[in-house]
């Protein structure tokens, strides 16, 4: 067999799930194995495993494009605003304890402008799995945030029916300044999140539709690229 292929059971101890729930996931599309042959036994690709357990960037990427709607891993599934928020206070925490760090309320805060701000635009229109993946590592000083969500251009074509792109979108999101008044209220926390990271040691890496974005220190002009793949919702890297 090649040895570039791994058994569903030895997959499973990697992984530290069990083997019923990696069927459940080939079958969801979250997780998929290979087979030699029609009919014949599960096997995953070793890169594939090694990527699942190594990157959640990826992980995350791929929850978020995925046509198959699955809920994430447990360990970075915020399903309501409740858990996000109690997972978000242990961050700030363990950023406070982090002595290297010196902007750790800067910090949790674009965490959480971001993170909010899925729930509050998806809010009761989430077109298939509600909440949000939000993992952080310390040690790589990265945080993940990501939706399945209806995306940037839905929310603010309620305010500017004008806007035809998700390029054109994602701009105003982060430069424009729109009416206080409700519903139009949406959108104004980005432009929040731009100010501390462009004025702080922090990176932003944010896309949404086929439309991304990278803010940091010192950058200030706004330029939004097209990217080759296309999510529903919205995906933001925070280095620092």
């Amino acid at each position: 067999m090649d040895t570039n292929l791994l058994t569903i059971g030895r997959t499973a101890k990697l992984l530290k799930v069990s083997i019923d729930t990696l069927r459940r996931w080939d079958k969801s599309g979250k997780f998929s194995s290979v087979r030699l042959s029609s009919g014949g036994n599960r096997y995953y690709r070793k890169s594939d495993v090694d990527l699942f357990i190594k990157e959640p960037l990826a992980m995350a990427q791929n929850w978020a494009i995925s046509v198959a709607a699955y809920e994430p891993d447990p360990k970075y599934y915020c399903k309501t605003r409740d858990i996000f928020q109690a997972r978000l206070e242990h961050l700030q925490s363990e950023l406070l304890e982090d002595t290297n760090n010196t902007s750790p309320s800067l910090i949790s805060a674009i965490a959480g402008e971001i993170g909010n701000n899925s729930f509050d635009h998806n809010l009761g229109n989430w077109p298939d799995i509600l909440g949000i993946y939000f993992s952080y590592s310390l040690a790589e000083k990265k945080i993940i945030l990501a939706d399945r969500g209806l995306g940037i251009l839905f929310t603010l074509k309620k305010v500017k029916p004008d806007l035809k792109s998700h390029k054109e979108a994602l701009k105003v999101a982060f430069t424009e300044t729109i009416s206080g008044r409700a519903p139009e209220s949406r959108g104004n926390g980005l432009k929040f999140v731009r100010n501390i990271v462009t004025h702080n040691p922090i990176k932003l890496n944010f896309q949404t539709g086929d439309a991304f974005l990278e803010l940091k220190q010192g950058k200030q002009d706004i330029e939004v690229e097209i990217s080759t793949t296309s999510i529903p919702g919205c995906l933001a890297v925070i280095e620092y």
